[in-house]
Order: structure tokens, then sequence, then C-alpha cells
């Protein structure tokens, strides 16, 4: 049994302990829960991969807690570093080519010559990432391809007994994943929509974000077809549900079930997606979701959706 403690020096400390033994440890984030652990110790990292059955050819993104701790593992174009000033501390991962002086270790990065960083805004991850004192790797603290875990009891509900400590730092504030952009060309290619708006990126940028080819492969976290699933069928774009189905809604609706913003609010529907599946999937083998607008947020929900619905 894995034991979910409150967010103090004490627990903090404790957590830090785990980390340096090569241990796993679930945090919170603004985003969704992440599966933290050494970023420079490879069999920690195995550990992690085997803990969430996820592909090791799928990279993972170290958490930083500033700027130093950035730079020695990324170099940093200046279109990069500007976004880092303007996002930073937030739910954006920029992609970058490697630095000499990185520490994360290969098999994080699934042997690719970038690395994928993010500096946490909640409070409780940066706390933990500047009392282990480097960076951490951090995937969703879930079983691979399942919904992202958005409360410390979910994280219970996927990894009890596979992980040594779960810090609760209440539900997350944005409930789905960061932005992913990578820097590595010549133009910034978004590379998945997340909960910082692309069009904010855009107008910080001065320009559009190049949309990533299916082709180019796994460059980032996030791009399996099939991703955030729950064990039941999902049914996208329903106008209503049919007999035997949940019914997933938006916005104002004459039929029961739950509600990921009755005021069609797109930045509450995120903050509610993961549960609400969540919560549908251990009552329904069938659920059915209302159309979302695909535009701000509405992108990111999108996203997930398509992938919760994807079936190999």
């Amino acid at each position: 049994m894995t034991a979910i403690v409150p967010i103090q020096p004490g627990t903090l400390s404790l957590a830090a302990m785990h980390l340096r033994g090569g241990g796993l440890v679930a945090m919170p984030t603004e985003t969704v829960y992440g599966l933290a652990c050494n970023a420079a110790n490879p069999d920690a990292v195995v550990r992690l991969y085997e803990a969430k059955g996820r592909p090791r050819f799928n990279p993972l993104i170290a958490h930083v807690a500033n700027m130093e701790m950035a730079e020695q593992e990324a170099v940093f174009p200046d279109s990069a570093r500007e976004i880092a000033a303007k996002f930073w501390p937030g739910p954006l991962t920029m992609v970058l080519p490697v630095a000499k002086t990185g520490t994360v270790s290969d098999i994080a990065r699934a042997g690719l010559d970038t690395i994928a960083l993010r500096m946490p805004a909640h409070p409780g991850a940066r706390a933990l990432i500047e009392t282990f004192g480097k960076p951490l790797v951090a995937p969703s603290a879930n079983r691979s391809g399942h919904v992202s875990p958005t409360t410390a009891q979910h994280v219970k509900e996927d990894l009890d007994g596979k992980v040594d400590l779960i810090l609760d730092g209440g539900p997350c504030e944005r409930g789905i994943e960061s932005t992913i952009v990578s820097f590595v060309g010549e133009h910034p290619v978004l590379l998945r929509a997340g909960a910082l708006e692309t069009s904010a990126l855009e107008a910080a940028l001065g320009a559009p974000l190049i949309a990533r080819e299916e082709a180019d492969g796994i460059s980032a976290p996030g791009q399996l077809k099939s991703h955030y699933a729950p064990n039941a069928r999902v049914r996208l774009n329903a106008d209503a549900p049919e007999p035997g189905e949940g019914w997933l809604a938006f916005g104002d609706t004459p039929y029961s079930g739950l509600n990921l913003s009755e005021a069609g609010d797109l930045r509450e529907a995120a903050k509610n997606l993961f549960a609400a599946l969540r919560t549908l999937d251990t009552q329904f083998d069938r659920i059915a979701v209302a159309r979302i607008p695909d535009e701000g947020l509405g992108e990111a929900i999108n996203d997930r959706l398509a992938r919760a619905a994807h079936r190999d």
C-alpha cells in the first residue's frame, strides 16, 4: 500500500530520500499528477517505465525548478529563451537540443539527441525539485495509455504498491497535460496541443506554429494514436446518448450524465475532463461525448478525446 501524504517540509525530505535511492514519487503539477524519478538514474527510469507499462521509445519530460537547471540540460535558441521568459513556470514543454552538460539519462530521452523540458508552476512540484536539487522526469502518474490522474486518489487507483510515495497537492488546476513545442529546427513546431493555448504561443512568437507531421515519428510524449483511454468505448461529437451509454455533456443539455462545463467554459471543461472520464468508466462500457468547440483549449480537449476514442 502506498501512502498519500500532504506536502510539508518533512514529506518533501522523505520524497527526496526515496528519489535519491532510485525510487518513484507521485507529485502534483498544475496539469496532471506526475510520476517522478531521478532523471539522471537509468535504473530508476527503467523502474518508472515498468511501473507505468510505458513503451521505452516514448520519451519523458524532464522537470526543472529554474533556468539555471534548464540551461544545464538543453541549448536554448533565442526564440525558446523568450518563450521561456513569458510562459515559464507553466504548462509548456519545450523540446530542445541536448546540452553537453546535460545529466538526463539517455533512456529517459528514448535515445534522442533532444530533450523535453518543463518548469511546472505548481508550488509542490517546484518544492520537490528544489529539495531534490536535480531534474526529475515525470510522465503522468497512471498506467500507460490510461486516463491521466488529476487527484492523488487517481494515482493510488492506478499505481498503488508500484510507487514509493504520493504527495497530495489537491486537484490539478489545469487538468490536461502541457503544450509541447519543438525549438530544434528553423521554425517552432507544435508537437502536442495542451493546457497553454496555441494562440497565446503564436501571439508571443509573432508567427503561426508549424503542425507536426505524423510521419515524423515519436519525438515527445502524448503522440501515440491511442492514449488517455478509459476501458469504455468512447463515441465523439454525439448529439445525444444512446441506450446504455454514459453521457459526457458540454454546455446546456437535456440529458442526464456528467457535464464538463454547464456554462460552456473550455477552461473548466479541461480541468474536469479526465476526472469525468474516470467516473463514467466505472459505470458504463460505452461513453458518448458531446461536441466540443475546436478553438482555444478545445483544441487540446479534442486531441485527448480523439486519442481516448482510438482503438488499434
